[in-house]
């Protein structure tokens, strides 16, 4: 069984005086030029695309501009899409912003094509000029406090577009294996830079010597040279995008809780950089049930 483990949404208040119809439209449209640029490898600046959409919007402040921005990626992730790193999710948003965003996502053909690209492309593994500056802290697990995402969650559940980009990147066969050979590069190095060269030496990713199914795809060692099983996750979007994980997985990591890690490398292709947690996974972020086998005994 596979499951989803999303990050959590910063719930903010939106503004009393809502946006137009005409704003909404406008800031969504610049949003979404903006992401099919960085799915699709293209230098787009922020600043000259925020100046711009000023000048169409109704005397809106830089940060109010901002926090619509973080309102769109909160959107975007619960459809399981993409969004740009820049903009981390906020909820609580403008109930006529998910109408817009949702028709920009499920009508725009360039921009499923881009998103779909980008999660389909073949990866190489990045040459990391530090590994020491590499590591960052993982995201917070927020407690729900219990604010509504917008003026819909009473109505209708929250819908997906007709394609799960993030799960077609899970898929993405050359992008978990990048990823993991990036990770063993990082833990002969982490071993070598204490003085454990033999250690680093035995290092072996073993979802390809061994297979896939183990639960973990790298066997690494701490210090003392006691094994540890690090499980690697990739992605080449921001550090919040939700990952999925295998039954087995989730179970490896509460059977082996002093030994048991997963690494969430992201931003991959561009600047690869990653976070890990240690022991069970249900302890650092939510679980949520996707996948069910069906069986007749």
């Amino acid at each position: 069984t596979n499951t989803l483990c999303p990050s959590t949404i910063l719930g903010h208040k939106v503004m009393s005086n809502s946006w137009s119809q005409e704003e909404v439209e406008a800031t969504v449209a610049d949003y979404i030029e903006m992401l099919i640029l960085q799915m699709t490898g293209q230098k787009y600046n922020r600043t000259v695309h925020r100046r711009r959409l000023q000048r169409l919007l109704n005397g809106r402040s830089e940060a109010a501009v901002e926090l619509k921005h973080q309102n769109i990626s909160a959107i975007l992730q619960e459809m399981h899409c993409f969004w740009i790193p820049g903009y981390k999710p906020r909820g609580n948003y403008q109930g006529l912003l998910f109408d817009v965003v949702e028709s920009h996502v499920r009508n725009n053909p360039i921009f499923d094509k881009a998103a779909l690209s980008a999660a389909q492309i073949p990866a190489t593994v990045p040459i990391a000029k530090n590994f020491s500056k590499l590591m960052v802290e993982p995201p917070r697990l927020k407690q729900s406090t219990g604010e509504k995402r917008g003026k819909y969650d009473a109505k209708r559940p929250i819908t997906v577009t007709k394609v799960d980009y993030v799960e077609r990147e899970a898929r993405n066969s050359s992008l978990g294996l990048a990823g993991e050979k990036f990770i063993v590069a990082y833990e002969q190095w982490r071993l070598s830079s204490l003085g454990s060269e033999k250690l680093a030496g035995k290092v072996e990713h073993v979802a390809v010597t061994q297979g896939d199914g183990l639960g973990f795809d790298v066997l690494s060692y701490d210090v003392s040279g006691r094994e540890i099983f690090i499980e690697v996750k990739t992605t080449s979007f921001a550090k919040e995008t939700p990952f999925f994980i295998t039954r087995r997985e989730v179970g490896l990591s509460k059977a082996e809780t002093e030994r048991f890690y997963l690494y969430r490398l992201f931003d991959f292709r561009n600047d690869p950089r990653f976070f890990r947690f240690q022991g069970p996974v249900d302890s650092h972020c939510k679980l949520d049930p996707l996948i069910f086998q069906a069986r007749f005994s």
